[in-house]
């Protein structure tokens, strides 16, 4: 039979001890989320998605809506085991602009990198570029992308409801954006 003076825990221990819980808290949920790429190839990154997306008299591009952001934290996260095709990826969009152009890609001007990524839109690294874009600019604001609810404005999605007034579901009343993360942040 266990010593049960080995469960006596005083109050003054819980008490004590609870204080350090709100602190723990309030660190993790302060840490900046993890990142994969160096800035040199958010640069490229973000020049790649620009003309995938750019914006224009009808909203915001990928740039805008944070779809790099997006695709940067899943690369240190979620798509980790991605990561180095994805680096080789862009150090090939940027050897080729180089090669070519002898300039970055990102320093291209804007037709230039059109017609570079046209000659690469069948390649897979071009699909799953264009890929990650799209959930960066449409998929809910927690995992980086959708900035400022842009891409939702862009399509009028206006946000996931656990219920809607029947005076909502009208379709001639366009719904009011909810503005809100599935996540509530």
């Amino acid at each position: 039979m266990p010593d049960e003076s080995a469960f006596n825990v005083t109050r003054r221990t819980v008490i004590a001890s609870a204080t350090f819980v709100p602190l723990a808290a309030l660190t993790a949920a302060a840490q900046a989320p993890a990142t994969a790429l160096s800035p040199a190839e958010l640069k490229t990154l973000e020049a790649f998605i620009d003309r995938l997306v750019p914006q224009d008299e009808n909203g915001p591009g990928a740039v805008e809506c944070g779809a790099a952001t997006y695709i940067d934290r899943a690369l240190a996260g979620a798509l980790a085991a991605e990561k180095a095709t994805f680096l080789e990826g862009l150090a090939g969009v940027d050897a080729l602009a180089r090669s070519t152009h002898s300039a970055a890609f990102a320093d291209l001007s804007p037709e230039v990198r059109d017609e570079l990524l046209t000659r690469m839109e069948t390649a897979p690294f071009f699909n799953r570029v264009r890929r990650l874009t799209l959930e960066g600019m449409f998929s809910d604001p927690y995992y980086g992308g959708n900035k400022n609810f842009a891409g939702w404005d862009l399509i009028r999605y206006p946000g996931p409801r656990l219920a809607v007034a029947p005076e909502d579901q009208k379709m001639s009343t366009p719904p009011k954006p909810y503005r809100r993360s599935a996540y509530g942040r």
